[in-house]
């Protein structure tokens, strides 16, 4: 069996919940998240209780969610909150413009598909020239990942002069746009990628294993303001160590995972998810705790020849001081 994954952005929940960072010997841990499947790591965390025992009864638990990475940046470069789970596309493109966070672990790898509609006649990459992909939002982990597969097919996106477009849409609206035949295929995050395939009679052009960088492509990270790291070590390494817990558990407890992430998105959002779909979609994702730089660089390389950002220099951005101290431990 697989791990379960980590990444960018799924069940999106409208507004951001709570405000108030937190300071110097801080008395409140602030962390955010998008109530996302590839944010399963955040929400065991916080269902199971792992924070709550890392960080003592001292300290006070509040989260935040959000609907998007933009959002979630936008927040963490106001002090609205310290630490949480984004998209790594988000994170570097904001450190560009405010280098005031560091990535200090990995979320989820994997997780991603390029799927394609039913009568498309697409077998292969390069069968998308001409044609139209979805994905979630422009500068989303899903189109970095995108670019680098058309890259590696000799294909552009429009924007860039060449001859594929980029639809953006909602995850949860795709299988309608495939159905009506208004795109071609979609970049999309899990359980989007089974939910296509299962409701649409989509096809899995790209799998995990096969899409940009396959099992190694980062969707999610575990991103936290530089005030809030400095100015409390300490909890920062407890909030190490229960997301490691979190990464073991998915991995020990697939289904139980799933039943958690399930219930968890049916409290705050209302929206019911099928389970054995949910469960067919955590076969594609990898939580992890460990960081590919590499790949993060990459990204950050597409994200500058897309003029997302001004540079590709992202030195600073990952610190894995903590999370190295916690490992030592074990």
């Amino acid at each position: 069996m697989k791990k379960i994954m980590a990444g960018a952005g799924a069940f999106l929940l409208l507004g951001v919940a709570g405000c108030g960072g937190s300071e110097e010997n801080a008395e409140e841990v602030h962390i955010g998240y998008f109530p996302n499947f590839t944010h399963i790591t955040t929400v065991v965390a916080l269902e199971n209780g792992y924070f709550e025992e890392e960080f003592g009864d001292d300290i006070n638990i509040e989260t935040s969610t959000f609907p998007d990475g933009s959002a979630f940046m936008e927040a963490m470069s106001t002090e609205d909150f310290d630490i949480g789970t984004v998209g790594p596309s988000p994170a570097t493109t904001t450190y560009q413009r405010n280098p005031e966070h560091e990535i200090v672990a990995g979320a989820v790898n994997g997780g991603a598909v390029l799927a394609t509609r039913e009568g498309a006649n697409i077998e292969s990459v390069e069968d998308l020239d001409g044609m139209s992909v979805a994905i979630p939002t422009i500068g989303s982990t899903q189109d970095i990942m995108l670019r680098e597969a058309l890259s590696d097919a000799g294909l552009e996106v429009e924007d860039a002069g060449g001859t594929v477009s980029m639809v953006p849409q909602a995850p949860a609206d795709t299988s309608t746009l495939f159905l009506q035949d208004d795109v071609d295929a979609a970049a999309t995050q899990e359980p989007w990628g089974v939910y296509l395939e299962n409701q649409a009679d989509a096809d899995i052009l790209l799998d995990e294993e096969e899409f940009a960088w396959g099992t190694e492509s980062t969707t999610t990270v575990v991103t936290a303001r530089n005030a809030f790291t400095e100015g409390n070590p300490d909890l920062t390494e407890d909030y190490m160590r229960a997301h490691i817990q979190a990464v073991d558990f998915i991995e020990e407890n697939q289904e139980e995972a799933v039943e958690i992430f399930i219930e968890h998105i049916e409290e705050i959002t209302g929206d019911s998810l099928d389970y054995d779909e949910t469960l067919e979609a955590s076969d594609r994702l990898n939580p992890t705790y460990e960081i590919n730089e590499d790949v993060l660089q990459d990204m950050a390389t597409i994200s500058y020849e897309a003029e997302y950002m001004q540079s590709d220099d992202i030195d600073g951005l990952v610190n894995t001081e903590f999370l190295d101290t916690v490992l030592e431990e074990e």
